[in-house]
């Protein structure tokens, strides 16, 4: 109980500081929506995971390489963290036409003009195909480069493990996309 109290004030003590401190304060994006495509290339062949007690054919795909895309919109409520959800669609193979509901955690560090930063994404399928419950989880490395006052632009590295079925591929590709955000001030093109 006394740990959580000291947590407690620590926190408010830091949120306090921070919030008098208007001069050095780390910029933040605020709301921001992050539209981008992907490329991911499968890194191995998994082994006939068929279920041969089953009296339902079980297709299992090639996933040599598959791309979609990816919608998500969240707010930046912590300098270096911030929250995001959202749509994904992806294209494995012929009628494997997957959408799943995503959430993003992203850590950024050095926020402004070029943060890094590292993104979790877990997503869970919503829609009807092939495959039914299929799930990813996976992380993306990535850099965003301010465009404009509300603009950046971004790249990044995936790794991704996939529940497809019975099967569980492995991906690593590359995303690229946009970041619109509602703080005018959080890059270098919006300090007046």
């Amino acid at each position: 109980m006394i740990k959580k109290l000291a947590l407690l004030f620590v926190l408010i003590n830091y949120l306090n500081f921070s919030a008098q401190n208007t001069e050095n304060k780390k910029p933040k994006m605020d709301f921001y929506f992050n539209p981008s495509i992907h490329v991911v290339y499968n890194l191995f062949k998994e082994k006939d995971n068929y279920d041969h007690n089953s009296q339902y054919v079980q297709p299992s795909p090639d996933h040599k390489l598959t791309y979609g895309i990816t919608a998500i919109g969240g707010y930046n409520f912590l300098p270096n963290f911030a929250l995001g959800t959202g749509l994904r669609y992806n294209f494995i193979e012929d009628n494997y036409h997957l959408v799943y509901w995503v959430i993003q955690p992203k850590i950024i560090f050095a926020p402004g003009d070029r943060p890094f930063y590292i993104e979790a994404n877990y997503g869970k399928q919503i829609n009807n195909s092939v495959v039914s419950n299929s799930e990813f989880w996976g992380a993306r490395l990535g850099m965003q480069v301010s465009f404009s006052k509300r603009l950046s632009q971004e790249g990044g590295i995936i790794f991704e493990g996939h529940k497809l079925g019975n099967s569980h591929p492995f991906f690593i590709g590359l995303s690229y996309g946009i970041t619109i955000f509602s703080n005018k001030n959080y890059t270098a093109y919006g300090i007046d």
